[in-house]
């Protein structure tokens, strides 16, 4: 990847610093959530570079994004709520949304349905990969606190 591949990942950072402003993340923070960003997009914008959908694409960002928030929380001893609406923030799919609608107000609707199914799916993908990872998160630490209880 060269240089101009890259700078949408600068992009997705800035775009994450200035919604951390709307959840009231200050400092460090804010660079970590903007990582996090960076880190999603980067992985989506690799996948599809390899030949991957655009589902999968956003799949495996999704879960990568997931994956960074929840050991960033975890470290940072904060919520993930927080990290992970930012961190998948550039990921979701706002243009696919936008012409949607567009579509149908222009009476365009096989376009427009075509267009929102593909959203839909996007938007599926993306809400899987945080459950899974969030889930796998969830169980380890059930069975974590369930062998230090044994032990005891």
């Amino acid at each position: 990847m060269d240089a101009v591949s890259l700078l949408p990942c600068l992009y997705a950072f800035v775009a994450c610093l200035g919604f951390c402003v709307i959840y009231h993340i200050r400092g460090l923070g804010m660079v970590i959530c903007g990582l996090g960003g960076t880190l999603g997009w980067l992985v989506y914008l690799l996948v599809s570079a390899a030949g991957g959908s655009v589902y999968f694409a956003s799949f495996l960002a999704a879960v990568s994004g997931s994956v960074y928030s929840e050991t960033m929380a975890r470290l940072r001893k904060c919520p993930v709520t927080g990290y992970l609406i930012v961190s998948i923030f550039p990921l979701v799919p706002g243009a696919g949304i936008y012409y949607t609608m567009d579509y149908f107000m222009w009476g365009q609707a096989e376009q427009g349905m075509q267009t929102g199914l593909q959203t839909l799916g996007i938007a599926g993908c993306l809400a899987v990969g945080v459950l899974l990872v969030s889930s796998a998160v969830r169980m380890y630490t059930v069975f974590q606190s369930r062998m230090r209880k044994n032990v005891k």
